[in-house]
């Protein structure tokens, strides 16, 4: 009996580029070459799990190691966890799909309070039980980390271990435990025991958590002698750590689709409402030689067009003038453009703007976080209105079409007058681009300000996790009345949702009884909690119902500064004494200052010798010209070249935009000279052949790309194969006329091969036979016209097929021939046809193996 993997049924969910592996810079190991197997698990979507750059950190310094195999494991969508369930298959590792359950350890990302449900998940369809008791000593390790383990009590019970703080130097440490445990044969608690001697590890199950009558924390008893509280790990200097210029470059298109480098991290600002300003501490920056460094070798590595610097707060980067002078005088001519995504209001002079510039230029963000002075006071924000409408004018002044400009509702001591300078702020700043309110007050589909408001979550460790959050009905009020003020200035505005700022808030301070919440929830069905068209608030409701947990408890509740909160056996660096003045600084509306560049603040985090800020403020830190910043001005008539290649095996699960991005980065990896288009946002002079249904192979497909400069055509297969997978093979280059007709002007039709009688899917089962294949297709040509309705864009439609069809026949081993020709209205898929000659539905025809032999020129 044939034994079918998951990967044969991959053409039925959507987005099945999700769940495949070989992307560029991925690393596959044997795994009877490692001593430990550790998966990397994002509770989220691929599409955001690839973007993360603390993941793909860490990837890359586990893979280091010769001894261990890191692997990757994203949060399957619906219809894929559907297709697990039915067939009974785990959930696995991309890499080599390896079982959760037969991992050595699974490190989650705990990035948002929201994915939980998810989390659980993951465990229960990789084969994981859910909750840490019931474990034994063989079972995989469940570990977490990232910047909801600052209290992640509400899923405690699912966990072995947290890491509290930064991951880069303490994952080799907890990597170096467990081999050694597993070689010694240490049980699951010795191992855990030595687990927690690392500085930031954090064993929730070595702590016992009683209530008062009132639902108060009446004590954190430590179970583990020496082992009373948990200290967040810090990397001291970014600069001592592995570079990290090998990303996987995965072949979906990701949130983030761009090369990242930290320049620093940690924020001495002390915005009262962040909490990753507030755990991120100390302020560590990157030498700026190193960031460049970094740039140079990533690109390199991955053929990405943009750059992004990241940081809490790009623009405060004490060399970021210098810096993005040095990258923009050596990629804008590779038409590589440089991404400041978090500047700060004051932080962009008109010299650096015109730097970043010279790429492209479409929107700016800009977050004034609060619409009055009075309330920004309160945050410390330290943001005036004539300073941010400066800054506004010199964006639209220096060509930018549009800025963002992103608000908070609900902070502490908010009132109507504060909702309202939301608005007015906002039409400001529009008047400070010289754009008028549009007549009658209705938005155009682009408008030069765009609104986004947040509602305000208060969260651990920050000056505010004693305050109230304010209820449901109070937050839709006053989003309703900020949506009315901005829309009546005909500016559009977005805004998240309440009820899920509601949830968030339950989680972002809530306890381990809230573990019975999660589990009741998953048990129901909650998934992608975070994402607005998946969230449920009824079930919640219902789940909080059944469970007796009083939402309020969480949310509307002031807490006493003497109450134990479910956080107060970790150490983030900050003291409670500085949180409780800063708290007392907000109510009085006083500033304090940035200590970068004033007086210590006595956060608590510094011992100003072997933990401090480090920043670079050098400047001229590069000391001599940018290189490679001049490109030799085109003297010769661009050359054209038509590429064949063939995509088989995984690759036929790209789609079509997945395939470009995957074969124009390949160009930009090899380094060949491609031309660009001319204007506002260059386009690289590259066209490919009509796009192959998902699913299908071809070992016929062509793209024509042109060249500025002189290239071999012989060679190019040969460069471009090194940059690739096995399953994309160039096999030819064809100098050809710049006169030529385009590739999809040129193509006539396409001929394919269908394997009916291979893949998974049993067509006798369904009633048909293959000895009657050939009487079935004389009696389709036959008719007079083949009507097939079909799905296009959402919208169904009839079309007569008959006139598309250049051949249809079976061969001796039932394997059908088909052609297509190409036509100016709509046109058909070879699956289509399938299902009208066999009667079966287009969705099963996914699973019949189909190949193209032939592109029609």
């Amino acid at each position: 009996m044939t034994t079918h993997t998951i990967k044969e049924y991959l053409p039925l969910v959507r987005r099945p580029a999700r769940y495949i592996d070989g992307e560029v810079n991925s690393v596959r190991k044997e795994r009877a070459d490692v001593a430990l197997t550790f998966g990397l698990a994002f509770p989220d979507v691929a599409e955001v799990g690839a973007s993360h750059l603390g993941l793909q950190i860490l990837y890359q310094i586990l893979n280091e190691r010769d001894d261990i195999a890191a692997e990757r494991v994203y949060a399957p969508w619906g219809d894929m966890e559907a297709l697990l369930r039915e067939r009974a298959i785990k959930l696995s590792t991309l890499e080599s799909d390896t079982p959760l359950d037969k991992l050595n350890i699974l490190g989650f990302s705990l990035q948002y309070e929201l994915s939980f449900t998810n989390i659980l998940n993951m465990l229960d369809l990789g084969g994981v039980a859910l909750l840490q008791k019931d474990r034994g000593d063989g079972d995989t390790l469940v570990i977490g980390g990232g910047p909801s383990t600052f209290n992640a009590e509400p899923v405690a019970e699912f966990f072995d271990a947290f890491l509290i703080g930064e991951g880069e130097e303490a994952v080799l440490e907890i990597a170096d435990v467990v081999i050694a445990a597993k070689a010694a044969g240490f049980g699951r608690r010795d191992t855990l025991l030595k687990l927690s001697a690392i500085e930031g590890v954090y064993v929730p199950s070595f702590f016992d958590v009683t209530y008062n009558p009132d639902g108060t924390i009446n004590e954190i008893k430590p179970l583990v002698a020496g082992y009373e509280v948990v200290k967040r790990r810090i990397v001291r200097d970014l600069n001592t750590l592995p570079k990290p210029v090998k990303p996987v470059v995965p072949f979906i298109s990701a949130i983030h689709d761009r090369f990242s480098v930290e320049i620093s991290r940690g924020c001495t600002r002390g915005c009262r409402f962040c909490h990753a300003g507030m755990i991120g501490r100390p302020l560590r920056e990157r030498d700026p030689k190193q960031v460049v460094e970094i740039i140079e070798e990533g690109l390199r590595s991955t053929g990405y067009d943009e750059v992004s610097l990241l940081s809490l707060s790009t623009g405060d980067y004490c060399s970021i003038e210098p810096l993005v002078t040095r990258l923009m005088g050596t990629l804008a001519a590779k038409k590589v453009s440089v991404a400041l995504p978090s500047m700060r209001v004051g932080t962009l002079t008109d010299s650096l703007a015109e730097e970043i510039k010279k790429v492209k230029k479409t929107g700016f963000t800009m977050a004034p976080e609060a619409g009055t002075e009075r309330l920004r006071d309160v945050i410390n924000k330290g943001i005036d209105s004539e300073e941010l409408l400066t800054a506004a004018r010199s964006v639209f002044g220096l060509g930018w079409r549009s800025i963002k400009l992103y608000f908070m509702i609900g902070l502490p001591t908010e009132t109507d007058e504060d909702l309202d300078g939301i608005v007015a702020l906002s039409a400001a700043v529009r008047e400070a681009g010289g754009f008028k309110r549009p007549k009658g007050g209705k938005a155009k589909k682009k408008t030069p300000v765009n609104v986004s408001v947040g509602v305000f979550v208060p969260k651990p460790f920050t000056p505010f996790q004693w305050e109230p959050q304010v209820g449901l009905e109070e937050s839709r009020r006053r989003l309703n009345r900020v949506k009315a003020g901005v829309r009546d200035e005909g500016l559009t505005v977005k805004w998240n949702d309440v009820d899920i700022a509601l949830l968030e808030g339950v989680f972002s301070r809530g306890d381990r009884r809230l573990g019975a919440l999660v589990l009741a929830a998953f048990k129901k069905g909650a998934r992608f909690d975070g994402w607005s068209e998946f969230f449920n608030l009824s079930l919640w409701e219902e789940v909080f119902s059944e469970t007796s947990i009083d939402m309020g408890f969480y949310t509307d509740r002031r807490r006493d500064h003497t109450e134990i909160l479910p956080w107060d056996h970790l150490d983030p660096g900050v003291t409670k004494e500085f949180l409780l003045r800063e708290l007392e600084g907000a109510i009085e509306a006083r500033e304090t200052p940035d200590c970068k560049v004033g007086k210590c603040a006595d956060c608590g985090v510094c011992d100003h010798k072997a933990t401090k800020n480090i920043t670079f403020n050098d400047d001229s830190p590069f000391g001599d010209k940018p290189r490679g910043g001049i490109r030799r001005p085109l003297t010769r008539e661009p050359t054209r070249i038509r590429l064949g290649f063939t995509r088989t095996g995984d690759m036929r699960l790209l789609g079509h935009l997945e395939l470009q991005s995957t074969v124009l980065r390949a160009i930009r990896r090899a380094a060949l000279p491609i031309r660009f288009s001319e204007g506002f946002h260059p386009h690289p002079k590259i066209s490919f052949s009509n796009p192959l249904p998902v699913g299908i192979e071809s070992t016929d497909e062509y793209l024509d790309i042109e060249f500025t400069d002189e290239v071999r055509a012989s060679t190019l297969p040969e460069r471009l194969n090194s940059e690739l997978s096995d399953n994309i093979k160039f096999t030819s280059a064809l100098p050809i006329s710049l006169q030529v007709p385009s590739l999809s002007a040129s193509i006539k039709g396409s001929e394919y091969l269908i394997f009916v009688k291979n893949g998974p899917l049993d067509l006798e089962g369904l009633g048909i036979y293959f000895k009657g294949l050939e009487a079935n297709i004389n009696e389709f040509l036959n008719r007079d016209r083949i009507i097939i309705r079909v799905k296009r864009k959402d919208t169904y439609r009839e079309i007569d097929i008959k006139p598309l069809l250049g051949g249809l026949s079976v061969a001796d081993d039932f394997t059908i021939r088909l052609t297509l020709k190409t036509c100016d209205g709509p046109g058909v898929k070879p699956g289509e046809v399938v299902s009208a000659l066999l009667g079966v539905p287009v969705a099963d025809t996914l699973l019949i193996p189909i190949l193209k032999v032939r592109t029609l020129l």
